[in-house]
């Protein structure tokens, strides 16, 4: 893509996220949308009972990652951004709203950033600036894998979901596409599902 700015940044560092957008500004002149595309909670919380394997350090890890770590990026970012119908993007998932097997703290973690989400957008919203998230549905991703029974759940997923087939990285491409440019000028503190209709499923059909 002709990328030629590389800047290391440590999400959980309010430091290295300043310093980060202070190298920014002196090659930008502004900034037209930000990507959080960021979550971490420890293997072990990830594999279990919630009510077992959830330390209070795996809940702050997972919390200051996976939530905060957006806000300190809008915190930042919202000066390059004014102006320019700037637009900030993060990534979700279902089990923000309802349980999912082993998902746990993450979910937590994912309930507080879709919350920052509306928090964000209402705040920012006078300076032109969209805050929306996608809610994707299981895919065999890395950080897919890193929960437990991951499998089963990306085989259920696909079979009860109600578009048939696999959901594609293209699929959460295009949405986020639509997100991030002046498609979407109308649409801020949304959490926009993209997950073949999976989360619209209370019970599946009996078979």
């Amino acid at each position: 893509w002709g990328v030629k700015t590389y800047l290391p940044c440590d999400v959980s560092s309010d430091a290295e996220i300043k310093q980060t957008f202070s190298d920014l500004s002196s090659e930008w002149d502004g900034l037209d949308s930000v990507i959080h595309a960021v979550g971490f909670a420890p293997r072990e919380e990830l594999d279990g009972e919630f009510v077992d394997v959830t330390s209070r350090e795996g809940f702050q890890i997972a919390h200051d990652v996976s939530s905060y770590s957006f806000i300190g990026l809008a915190k930042e970012a919202k000066q390059l951004m004014e102006g320019r119908n700037g637009s900030l993007l993060t990534l979700s998932y279902l089990g923000s709203q309802m349980t999912l097997p082993n998902y746990n703290v993450m979910g937590v973690a994912k309930a507080a950033l879709e919350s920052s989400v509306r928090y964000l957008s209402s705040d920012l919203g006078k300076k032109g600036i969209r805050v929306n998230a996608i809610s994707a549905g299981p895919m065999r991703t890395l950080s897919g894998a890193g929960v437990g029974g991951a499998r089963e759940i990306f085989n259920y997923a696909e079979k009860f979901s109600p578009l048939s087939g696999k959901l594609s990285l293209d699929n959460i491409g295009s949405a986020g596409l639509y997100l991030l440019s002046d498609l979407s000028l109308g649409v801020t503190g949304e959490i926009h599902y993209v997950d073949l209709g999976y989360n619209t499923i209370g019970m599946p059909k009996p078979e």
